[in-house]
């Protein structure tokens, strides 16, 4: 009986060994994780998931290029989430901040004119579609700007992926540029993230016989087929139908198609703005 307890002790003893073994294994890995994530964290370009104390040693490390990037909240049809413009543009801001080398990025914000808010008519006429009337925008792009001025950045870039309120940008990022020169920071408004990779992707398409460009169309479609696959209602992908929403034709959207587009307003931004900041630096 006695070799039995002395047994059954020894058992025990082993077990609550391994138990402790196992539990110092698993403190030891947590204490191994919490670096990386804090790193993942401080490593990061947006603002929103920095401190204030990670922003200022970014900017004091020569990160003085502010991004401002707005989305959209219009409807994209059927097939395509509301979220499209946000989901594009947080992929490309981040890589374009990445190209650049020297540059944070303001929340994206998802709003952006689309139509008179108040009236169910054109992008509004459809549940769930949000819209800012110029004013709204632009004031809220002029406080962003003169809040970036204030943290210390040097250069700040407004950029919209939506169509509506691109004049606004223009008109803001001039007015503010003025007004805050005198201090040693610059605004500008990058127009060729929309309007020359527009017009560059549309060359493509053409010469590879790729049909269907319109709002909800091959474009969107493709663009979100490869940032965001899972906002794509593959059932629900028909062709045009204005009545709908879907001004193109989707059935030709491919995620490659989607790479090319967004490899175009990746580059073209980024030319773009070496070319301002340089012109603020003068080189």
């Amino acid at each position: 009986m006695g070799r039995a307890w002395s047994a059954t002790r020894t058992s025990a003893d082993i077990l609550r060994g391994s138990m402790l073994k196992s539990a110092s294994l698993a403190a030891l890995l947590v204490l191994l994780a919490v670096p990386q994530v804090v790193h993942t964290q401080a490593s990061s370009l947006f603002i929103e998931d920095l401190t204030w104390e990670e922003v200022a040693a970014a900017l004091k490390s020569g990160k003085t290029t502010a991004l401002f990037y707005t989305g959209g909240g219009e409807q994209n049809g059927p097939h395509l989430a509301f979220g499209k413009h946000n989901a594009v543009a947080r992929y490309v801001v981040e890589r374009i901040a990445k190209e650049l080398g020297n540059a944070l990025i303001y929340p994206v914000l998802p709003y952006s004119p689309s139509g008179d808010p108040s009236k169910k008519e054109g992008m509004m006429a459809f549940p769930g579609s949000s819209s800012l009337t110029d004013e709204t925008y632009g004031m809220v792009a002029r406080d962003i700007v003169l809040g970036a001025a204030t943290s210390g950045f040097k250069d700040i870039i407004l950029i919209g992926d939506h169509g509506g309120g691109q004049d606004v940008l223009k008109q803001t990022a001039a007015t503010l540029d003025a007004r805050l020169k005198p201090s040693g920071a610059r605004v500008f408004y990058c127009d060729d993230l929309y309007f020359k990779s527009r017009d560059e992707f549309s060359r493509y398409l053409h010469d590879h016989k790729v049909t269907g460009e319109g709002h909800a169309g091959v474009e969107d479609t493709s663009a979100i087929l490869y940032v965001k696959p899972e906002w794509v209602r593959k059932d629900k992908i028909a062709g045009k139908d204005p009545a709908k929403g879907v001004e193109g034709d989707p059935r030709s959207g491919r995620a490659e198609l989607g790479k090319v587009q967004l490899d175009l307003k990746v580059k073209v931004a980024v030319a773009q703005i070496r070319a301002q900041v340089a012109s603020h630096n003068g080189q």
